[in-house]
């Protein structure tokens, strides 16, 4: 028979997965996720989060908690009589409560190779990093962070020129696929675990905002590696003098050249700007409040003097 669902995600990375799993057959009978967020330059408003527009859209019952670490809303939940929770990018914790109240358990995508990047950033931290393969996990859900058996893992490489975001957008479809798959086998009473390697642990925290101003005294392979990590969001970025006075640039992609200077200094008229080690060049870059503009058009308005120094 079927699964009775409960769906826990937000963001878009968990879009698919919620879409798959209603495709399946399986019933959702409620999708938790977070609660709307101030929108706007005033914040006047409030943008509800992808996960329920989706939700909504498919005509479930959304439900959007602050914490679930009150005996009420535990009761709620355990009251939807669940077979299995589908947990992707959910952003809350659960309680055992929570945890224990499904029949077969809650299983969450998470994208890394366990116990490598546990935590919340798995995606951003593989790549400045510079790993050159991740994957996404099913894993059944525990009390500790991300260290539950792993029911199911695929293995995607990581190019040197992808960013975050293109491994945002193929592990999502990959996790939507491998759930579908455990949900499967867990129906059959075929899905088997297997138990997280103790050595390995890595945890990928949150992106700091200090860490993402361009460090030009890094290696260019160093700088490259945390610009395609942070791309296009929240975005690496550094400041230049324009028309006299400081912009901040954002940097979508680059690519590691060669060349040698002081770091930050300007090597040529190609947007090529000396590291600690080597050089790395600009390829696509974004203005505050603008679009994403290649550098060779953002050079034909913006004259780079061979010699500055770029902070």
């Amino acid at each position: 028979m079927p699964l009775r669902v409960v769906f826990m995600g937000t963001p878009d990375f968990a879009v698919p997965t919620l879409r798959a799993v209603a495709a399946a057959g399986h019933p959702i009978v409620a999708v938790y996720t977070q609660p709307p967020r101030p929108a706007g330059r005033r914040g006047l408003e409030t943008v509800p989060s992808p996960v329920q527009r989706e939700a909504e859209r498919l005509g479930v019952e959304v439900r959007t908690p602050a914490s679930l670490k009150g005996e009420t809303e535990q009761a709620a939940f355990a009251a939807l009589a669940a077979d299995v929770a589908v947990v992707v990018a959910y952003g809350l914790l659960l309680p055992r409560a929570v945890l224990d109240a499904p029949r077969f358990g809650c299983f969450n995508g998470h994208a890394s190779i366990l116990p490598r990047w546990r935590g919340a950033a798995p995606i951003q931290r593989a790549i400045m990093a510079g790993d050159g393969e991740t994957a996404m996990a099913i894993m059944k859900m525990e009390a500790g962070l991300d260290t539950g058996p792993v029911a199911l893992e695929e293995r995607v490489a990581i190019p040197s020129d992808m960013t975050a975001g293109d491994l945002h957008d193929q592990l999502k479809d990959v996790g939507a696929r491998l759930m579908v798959d455990a949900l499967a086998r867990l129906e059959a009473g075929t899905l088997t675990l297997h138990p997280q390697p103790e050595d390995g642990v890595l945890y990928a925290k949150k992106i700091d905002k200090a860490e993402t101003r361009v460090d030009w005294t890094r290696s260019a392979h160093e700088a490259h590696n945390t610009v395609r990590g942070l791309a296009p969001s929240p975005g690496a970025w550094f400041e230049l003098d324009v028309g006299g006075r400081p912009e901040r640039l954002k940097l979508l992609r680059t690519e590691v050249a060669e060349g040698t200077g002081r770091p930050g200094e300007v090597l040529d008229d190609r947007f090529t700007i000396a590291c600690g080690v080597g050089a790395l060049r600009v390829l696509d870059l974004q203005r505050a409040g603008g679009r994403p503009m290649g550098a060779a058009e953002f050079l034909r308005g913006t004259k780079l003097e061979r010699g500055n120094i770029i902070r």
